[in-house]
This record gives C-alpha cells, sequence and structure tokens, in this order.
C-alpha cells in the first residue's frame, strides 16, 4: 500500500513538474512571438521581401522562411502573394526541408494553376525530389547513387514528365531532359544491381526479370551490357541455353570490345566499402 501511495505521489509531481515546463515554454514562445511583431510592426511588403531575399542569398534559410511567412501572414492578399508561396517553397528546399518543399509547391499549383510560373512549381518539385538522400557524403565522395533506393528518383522523373507534357516550351525543360537522362540511367543501374543481387541468391528466375526490364524499358541506358550479362549467367544456370546465348549474341554484337565488367568499372572508394561491409552480399 505505501509503494503504490510513493507511485501516486511521483506521479503527481511529474505531471506538475511537466505543467510546468510546458507553462514556461509557453511564455517562451509566447514572448519570442512579441518580440518577433513588435520587430516587424513597421515593416512593409517590400522590406520583408528584400530581408528574406538577402537572407537567401547568405544562406540562411530557416530565417528566410520565418520572414516569408510573416509577409504571408502579414499581406495575404498582395500583388506578389503567389510568388511569395514559391519563394517559401524554394527556401523549404535549400533548408533540407523537401516534404515542406513539396507541399508548398503543390499548394502554389493547386491556388495559381495559370499563374506565369507554375511551371517553374513543377520544376521545383523534380529538382526536390531529385536531390533528396543527397548528403554531406555523397557531395564529396564518388559515391554511386544507383545503390541507393529509387523511389524518390521514379518521383523526380514524374515531376520533369509533367513539366515537359504540361509545358513544353518552359525554359526550364532543356535541364529537366538532362535530368531524366540521369536519373533513367541511375534506375536501369539500380535493376542491375538488383537483379546482380538475386543472381547471388541463386534467385535466378528474379534475376531473369529484372534484367529483361532494363533491356525493354531503358534500351539506351549505358545499363545494358550489365543487364545482358546478368541475362546470359541467369538463363544458364537455369539451363535455358538457347536464351543464354542469343543474350551473349546481343551483347557479342553490341559491344565487341566489351565493357569493362560492373565490379571493376565501380571500383570507386565508395564500391570498395560498400564491398567490404557486406551491403550487397
Amino acid at each position: 500500500m505505501r509503494l503504490i501511495l510513493i507511485k501516486f505521489l511521483f506521479i503527481c509531481c511529474l505531471s506538475l513538474s511537466l505543467s510546468g515546463c510546458s507553462s514556461f515554454k509557453d511564455l517562451f514562445s509566447s514572448d519570442s512571438k512579441s518580440s518577433d511583431e513588435s520587430e516587424y510592426a513597421d515593416w512593409n511588403a517590400e522590406k520583408f521581401r528584400t530581408e528574406a531575399k538577402k537572407s537567401v542569398d547568405a544562406g540562411s534559410y530557416e530565417k528566410a522562411i520565418k520572414l516569408y511567412q510573416a509577409l504571408e501572414s502579414r499581406y495575404p492578399f498582395g500583388a506578389d502573394s503567389a510568388q511569395t508561396e514559391l519563394d517559401i517553397a524554394y527556401a523549404y528546399f535549400k533548408n533540407s526541408e523537401p516534404d515542406s518543399a513539396i507541399a508548398a509547391a503543390d499548394r502554389f499549383i493547386k491556388i495559381n494553376p495559370r499563374n506565369p510560373a507554375v511551371d517553374y512549381a513543377f520544376y521545383l518539385k523534380g529538382l526536390v525530389n531529385y536531390n533528396r538522400g543527397i548528403g554531406f557524403v555523397d557531395r564529396f565522395l564518388p559515391t554511386d547513387t544507383s545503390q541507393r533506393d529509387v523511389g524518390t528518383a521514379k518521383d523526380a522523373l514524374k515531376n520533369f514528365e509533367d513539366l515537359i507534357s504540361r509545358y513544353p516550351a518552359s525554359k526550364y525543360v532543356p535541364d529537366a531532359h538532362l535530368r531524366m537522362i540521369s536519373l533513367t540511367n541511375n534506375i536501369a543501374m539500380h535493376e542491375v544491381h538488383v537483379a546482380r543481387y538475386y543472381l547471388k541468391r541463386k534467385a535466378y528466375v528474379a534475376a531473369v526479370d529484372r534484367a529483361s526490364t532494363v533491356i525493354d524499358k531503358y534500351p539506351r541506358a549505358p545499363a545494358i551490357p550489365y543487364a545482358l550479362l546478368a541475362l546470359n549467367e541467369a538463363y544458364t544456370e537455369l539451363n535455358q541455353l538457347d536464351q543464354a546465348k542469343d543474350a551473349k549474341r546481343v551483347y557479342d554484337l553490341n559491344f565487341p570490345n566489351g565493357p569493362v565488367v560492373l565490379e571493376q568499372s565501380n571500383s570507386t572508394i565508395s564500391h570498395k566499402i560498400w564491398d567490404f561491409i557486406g551491403l550487397d552480399k
């Protein structure tokens, strides 16, 4: 009984303590909000926009988001309100908040479907997904992005396809085309990695399926010769020798000198680390 009473008193004290912390936090937030409001009291829309742009140029994206949000709240129906929505989306993107950036871009597209800058909103969505998962290490070491999950790459590909189909004359289309080529090549090589993973696991039917997907869907990708090699190996193991010979014939015909095998062509530092820790085994 005494133990139960002690536990009860402890829970009550803990609850009061948490409540006090919450109240203190609310007080602090309230003070901070009041301070911000007093700081911006005399600011007009142009001042907000100028200071937010300065923050973006300086790389202070969190501050820029805060200023753009204040601008949007203070002048929701201003002449440049649509541009503010795009600016917020871009600031989120630069601040490594992809979900918020996508949401802001989608909101802009929904509210301003005929705005002259709507093509940029589609392009920005593509950029966000294109850059998802690229971290500090990827920017400074020769990593192979095809080794990672390609879900966001497929999302980016869809974003750029939407841009090109809806706004073929957009100034962002040439860059979108180049990025789509890179994305397609990455996705194709990812399928080869998966096919080779299945070969190691002796799942030869699955390997055939993945390698065939590369050949059927990405006929111009650099991954094609590696897909043909995987297909030849899988069919050989399945004792389907006619199909194996056919894959080898196509390989020899199109790549008479033969590209360097996959492991050698990708023998960068990142691949050695990948192989050492067994992420592909």
